[in-house]
Formats: C-alpha cells, sequence, structure tokens
C-alpha cells in the first residue's frame, strides 16, 4: 500500500508525457484523465491509517538512494502534510477541466500543469532534505513557462522576475538544506525533527537561512514583490495553482523544516517573524485599498492572508500552527475561486481595470453571486472557511500574552477589518454602478460550474463543520482552542 506514494508522483509524469505526444484532442483527454487519477491517489493516500499523531507517517516508502551521504528517497505523508496533497490534486484536476475547452494550445498548458504538480506533491511528500530540494525547483520551470507562454502583454518581464526571485529563494534553502547535513550526518527530515544533532549556533544560521527562502516563496513581506506581476499577466489556471498551492509550499516548509528541524532557531526569530507577518497583514490591506486592477488586487490580498498563517507560525503554538495549518487550506480554496472568478470576468469585459467594471449583478447575476461568495468568504465571515484560520492565528497570538504579542494580534485584528473594507469596496466596484457592457457569453458556462462548484462546496463545509460543532457548545472559543490543542 505504501507504493501508492509513488504512484502519486508518476501518474501525472506519465500524464504529460502521453498528453505531449499525442495529438492536440487526444492529448488533452489523456492529461485530464491524468490529472483525475491523480486527484483520486491523493484521496487515498491523505486517509490517515492508524497514526498516533499529526506528524507521525501513516503512509511511507524509504529507499536508499546516496548511501555516502545518507541521503534516501523518502516519501511519506502526515496530518500536515495530507490536506495539502488532497487540494494539489483537487485544483490541479479543475484547471484541467477548466482548461480542456479553452486555448488552442491547451495539451502543452495542461501537460505543464500536471509536470508543476508533479514538483508540488513531492515537495509535500518529501521527508529527506535533498528530495525536498529537488521537488521544490522542479516547479520553477513548469510555472514560468505558463507565465510566459499563456499570459498577458507583460508577461515574459512577470515570468523573468518570478524565476529571479525564486532562484534566490532557491540558493538560500540549498544552503540551509548542506549547513544541516554537514552539522547532523544525515538529510532524513523525520530524524531530524526536534533539532536532533544541530547545535544551537546552526539551528540559528540554518533558520535564518530557511525563513528567508520560505519567505520568497510563500511570499512573505517584503520578499512579495513578484507576485502581484506574476498573478496579474499569468493566465486564470496559472493563478489558481500560483496562489492555490505553489505558495503553501512556503508556509509548509517554514513548518515542517524551519521549525521542526530547527525549532531553537525559530523559537529564537519568532518575535521578529511576528512582527513581519503583522506588516503584511496592514500593509497588504492598505495597498489592496488602492488597488485598481481585479487580479492584482486580489494577489496582494494573498500576501495579508499568508501573513495571518506566518502569525499563527510565529506564536509557536499548538493553536497557532492549526491555525496555520487550516489558514493554508482555506486560502488555498477561496483564493482558487477568486481567480477563476475573476477570470470569467476578464473574459466576458475584457478588463481588469476596476473603474472599468460595474453593474454585474445586472448584466451577470449568477457571476455575481459567486463573485460575493468568493469576496465575503475571503474577508474572514464566519461560518465560511477563511475565519477560522485567520481568528485564531490572532487568538494564538493572545494566548503567548506580555505586552508585544497583545499589541500583535490587536494590530492584526484591525487588518482583519481592513481586509472586510478593500473586499466590500471590491464588489461595489464590480458588481454595482452602471453596468458595463459584456460578450454575449453564457452566463455561466459549464466548463466554469466544473471549476466552481466544488470550490464553493468546499468553502462551506470547512467554515460549516466547526461553526456547528461550536453552536452546541457552551464555550466556544474554549472549545475550539481545546480542540486545537
Amino acid at each position: 500500500m505504501n507504493e501508492v506514494l509513488i504512484a502519486v508522483l508518476v501518474a501525472p509524469a506519465l500524464g504529460a508525457l502521453v498528453a505531449a505526444l499525442l495529438p492536440e484532442r487526444a492529448g488533452r483527454v489523456a492529461a485530464l484523465v491524468a490529472a483525475a487519477v491523480t486527484f483520486l491517489l491523493t484521496v487515498v493516500v491523505a486517509l490517515p491509517r492508524g497514526a498516533s499523531g499529526p506528524i507521525v507517517p501513516w503512509l511511507e516508502v524509504d529507499h536508499s538512494w546516496i548511501p555516502a551521504l545518507d541521503v534516501h528517497f523518502h516519501l511519506a505523508v502526515d496530518g500536515v502534510s495530507g490536506p495539502l496533497v488532497v487540494l494539489t490534486g483537487l485544483l490541479t484536476l479543475l484547471c484541467c477541466a477548466y482548461t480542456m475547452w479553452r486555448p488552442p494550445s491547451g495539451r502543452t498548458l495542461m501537460a505543464l500543469l500536471l509536470v508543476l504538480e508533479v514538483g508540488i506533491l513531492g515537495t509535500f511528500l518529501a521527508f529527506d532534505l535533498v528530495l525536498f530540494f529537488l521537488f521544490f525547483e522542479i516547479t520553477l520551470l513548469p510555472m514560468y513557462a505558463v507565465i510566459a507562454g499563456w499570459g498577458g502583454p507583460d508577461r515574459r518581464r512577470a515570468a523573468r522576475k518570478f524565476v529571479l526571485y525564486t532562484l534566490f529563494g532557491s540558493v538560500l534553502l540549498l544552503l540551509g538544506v548542506v549547513t544541516v547535513i554537514v552539522a547532523a550526518g544525515t538529510a532524513d527530515i523525520y530524524a531530524l525533527t526536534g533539532g536532533l544533532g544541530l547545535s544551537r549556533t546552526t539551528q540559528y544560521a540554518a533558520f535564518t537561512l530557511f525563513a528567508l527562502a520560505f519567505a520568497v516563496k510563500a511570499p512573505l513581506w517584503p520578499l512579495h514583490t513578484w507576485l502581484p506581476d506574476a498573478h496579474t499577466e499569468a493566465p486564470t489556471v496559472g493563478s489558481v495553482l500560483l496562489a492555490g498551492v505553489l505558495l503553501k509550499m512556503g508556509t509548509y516548509g517554514l513548518i515542517r523544516i524551519g521549525v521542526g528541524v530547527t525549532p531553537t532557531g525559530a523559537a529564537w526569530a519568532a518575535p521578529v517573524l511576528a512582527v513581519l507577518a503583522v506588516a503584511a497583514i496592514v500593509i497588504g490591506a492598505l495597498i489592496c485599498l488602492r488597488q485598481t486592477e481585479l487580479k492584482r488586487l486580489i494577489a496582494y490580498s494573498s500576501v495579508g492572508h499568508m501573513g495571518f498563517v506566518l502569525l499563527g507560525i510565529a506564536t509557536l503554538t499548538v493553536t497557532g500552527l492549526q491555525a496555520a495549518l487550516i489558514g493554508n487550506i482555506a486560502h488555498g480554496v477561496i483564493t482558487g475561486l477568486l481567480f477563476f472568478l475573476a477570470g470569467a470576468v476578464k473574459d466576458r469585459t475584457h478588463t481588469g481595470d476596476l473603474a472599468e467594471l460595474g453593474g454585474l449583478r445586472e448584466t451577470a447575476p449568477r457571476l455575481a453571486g459567486m463573485f460575493a461568495f468568493a469576496a465575503i468568504a475571503s474577508l474572514g465571515l464566519p461560518g465560511l472557511a477563511g475565519f477560522w484560520g485567520e481568528a485564531f492565528a490572532v487568538v494564538a497570538a493572545v494566548q503567548r500574552g506580555g505586552p508585544l504579542w497583545m499589541t500583535l494580534a490587536a494590530v492584526a485584528a484591525v487588518g482583519g477589518a481592513l481586509t472586510a473594507a478593500y473586499f466590500l469596496r471590491l464588489l461595489r466596484r464590480v458588481t454595482h454602478g452602471a453596468p458595463v457592457p459584456v460578450d454575449a457569453l453564457p452566463v455561466v458556462s459549464r466548463t466554469e460550474w466544473v471549476a466552481w462548484a466544488p470550490l464553493i462546496i468546499l468553502a462551506l463545509l470547512l467554515g460549516l463543520i466547526p461553526s456547528l460543532v461550536l453552536i452546541g457548545s457552551g464555550d466556544p472559543i474554549g472549545a475550539m482552542t481545546e480542540a486545537l490543542r
């Protein structure tokens, strides 16, 4: 049964190869089938099997790869990576389905999406530092090709900027990996968890390198400037995968490797990380309040949302880390839906300029309703998925106590209010006002419903299930905090 971990990586890789070799129509079908098979495998992989804790793998494959360096082909899945593995499989399947009837060269685009999926899934499954680094790098060229090949007018500059920033982070990640392996004599992440064999100085140095590398990928303020350009110029499916799972490689790496392998370094840097996280929340919100382009605004909103995830991680509490993991999944679902909807709006109006949009509730009421739902979920309305991760990141900061953490919790809460303000401003611009002419496209096409419906359902379930549990509790905050413990 453990070999299904290898099948999760082989299925999209073979699908990409077959899609590239077949004619256009047959290639698209092959890519879609491969994406569907991979998604089913991710669900099988993510089902717990007798695990006794969130970081105890329930499926594992471990083969010696480079004996001289004690490097292994070590794949595993546990409670930290399992939900992200399923999210990757789902979003890739939806992107392939969305592309099936779209661009003329959809076969090539779908093949690239599958290669990208291999890198992302490998990153979440790798339990060896060298293997983690290799999978981390596999995502670079496919995403560059997606942006540069199918993006907007300024796509090549945005793609180059994405590559340069990511390469900078990769160099830092490689230095951190080498530092840990030389000091500990092993690359096994599970064996290294807890800082085993690493001195305090080594942990300080390694965590600094890891934190900077993952901050570029997440991206976290102030290393975020590649993100708005990449999102603005990327095609719809590129933006969905970029926001939905590619950014999560950064926050996942910070939890799995930064906090897991170098916990002393994480504790040392926690106050700095928390300050940067809150700065990202507030600055991201203020930029969104002034933003005039639809996809760019959604891109900058990710900076703020990732700020809440980082705040949860920085608290180094069970509540904070659980809030960060929940926030990762919620952001992937909701922002993926937002970018699908933004693509639908631009398809109909041929513009993303907020000054030129308006009246969508009259010209395309169903689309306007779906957009309103996604925006309200993203601003953190209780009962929807976006609430739990952000609210309990603030709760975790309060639990840390002391003047610094209480101040950061208060400022983060203000940032949450600013998030509501800019999303409501966005809805006023897009759905209200004088209607703009739109193409005579179906109000909601079958392809778009296929992409949107699973994400809408997930956004509801991820918010409603915890809400319904707490309605029956006499102490909702206490019950949720206890559940997170």
